[in-house]
């Protein structure tokens, strides 16, 4: 098993790395293609909508092909588009790419993240979102390297495009270890069922813990795109400073991941969420004060938020019931990419008319709500998913 956990680590490098790719090349690639700034919006639409579907569909794939396999195709469905996406020439052939790499990621997180709930510890699924983490910060960085080499955004996405088919071939290889891995435990009864979405939703407490996916990761989300403006137009931040300390926030996720990954053992997962959330509000509280003084406030919103994600995943077969949880894990990551993708938007369309100085207060509503939510459900005394 060690092993396979070493490929599942590699792939979630793989799902990060196209993830910020759009937004670090548009600045060059909008121009290339004559299309207009705003269209990265349309696009990242189109993304997240193909993450969403694929997520839902995410448990009836796994049940009939396995994870192994699922992963293998889904991660062959981000390469084959990202190659596309490098031959692109007008803004309707990046929008027709957009659909395989939205469901190619979608279908991937959703099966990896319910194969780690049942196989793994908590550690290393906190671990885990730190490996795509660091995807999601090297795929700038090579976007960025061959930008400054003249060679252009296309040579970023097709380096991309072979460091995915590298993993695909990796995938193929070792679908061995991933049959070796469903003969062990409990695994294959619970792949030989169909737990529907429409049932899941019935179980007990998870729409507590869908809706708190979507508060969660919409406060990501909002806090990424929005926090470098927000502390140059409402804190008089240089931009270079206002992009550094807006990095720290991803650099604090990463850190509070590896350490809820030595605490898990020692620290129940509701523990680890709550004494989170309770960080990650006075991390918002100090974007409340003036200037300088409001910079702390990054780090610790992405340090307290770090073990939100991996510890309500990890928890989801436990709570719902293990044959109930790759439905539970879809309807979850389908939450998620719905708050990630709607309230960034509705923040902007907001400080259209209340100015960037809403920030503090949209991510405090959004982190007491996770908080409460995850309060919420951990006084439910669940009987393995209960319908």
């Amino acid at each position: 098993m060690t092993y396979l956990l070493i490929i599942i680590y590699i792939a979630f490098i793989s799902l990060g790395l196209p993830d910020a790719l759009l937004g670090s090349a548009w600045p060059a690639m909008h121009i290339d293609i004559s299309a207009p700034l705003s269209a990265a919006g349309l696009i990242s639409l189109i993304v997240s909508a193909g993450t969403i579907i694929s997520s839902l569909m995410s448990n009836r794939l796994v049940v009939r092909f396995k994870t192994g396999k699922v992963t293998m195709v889904s991660v062959f469905m981000t390469a084959a588009a990202l190659l596309g996406i490098s031959f692109a020439g007008s803004l309707w052939q990046l929008c027709l790419f957009a659909v395989p790499l939205g469901l190619g990621a979608g279908s991937v997180d959703a099966a990896l993240n319910n194969f780690v709930s049942l196989h793994y510890k908590a550690r290393h699924m906190n671990w885990l979102h730190c490996f795509w983490g660091i995807g999601a910060t090297c795929g700038p960085m090579i976007m960025a390297f061959f930008l400054a080499q003249q060679q252009g955004w296309k040579m970023a996405y097709r380096v991309i495009f072979l460091l995915q088919i590298i993993l695909t071939l990796i995938l193929l290889f070792s679908l061995p270890l991933w049959k070796k891995a469903g003969s062990q435990g409990e695994t294959h009864s619970v792949e030989a069922k169909v737990i529907s979405n429409r049932e899941a939703l019935r179980i007990k407490g998870i729409k507590y813990a869908l809706f708190g996916f979507m508060c969660y990761c919409g406060y990501e989300a909002t806090t990424g795109l929005w926090t470098s403006s927000f502390l140059v137009m409402q804190k008089g931040i240089s931009v270079e400073r206002a992009a550094l300390w807006a990095s720290l926030f991803y650099a604090g996720i990463s850190l509070g991941r590896v350490l809820a990954g030595f605490l898990s053992s020692k620290l129940s997962a509701q523990t680890l969420i709550r004494f989170g959330c309770i960080i990650g509000i006075c991390g918002v509280g100090f974007l409340f004060l003036p200037g300088e003084f409001a910079l702390p406030g990054v780090a610790l919103i992405g340090f307290g938020g770090a073990p939100f994600y991996p510890q309500m995943i990890h928890e989801t077969p436990r709570r719902f019931g293990k044959e109930a949880s790759g439905a539970a894990m879809g309807l979850q990551m389908a939450c998620a990419y719905v708050g990630t993708t709607a309230i960034p938007p509705i923040v902007g369309l907001l400080s259209r008319s209340f100015s960037l100085s809403i920030l503090p207060i949209v991510l405090l509503i959004l982190e007491i709500g996770a908080f409460v939510l995850s309060e919420k459900i951990s006084t439910i005394k669940f009987r393995t998913g209960e319908l």
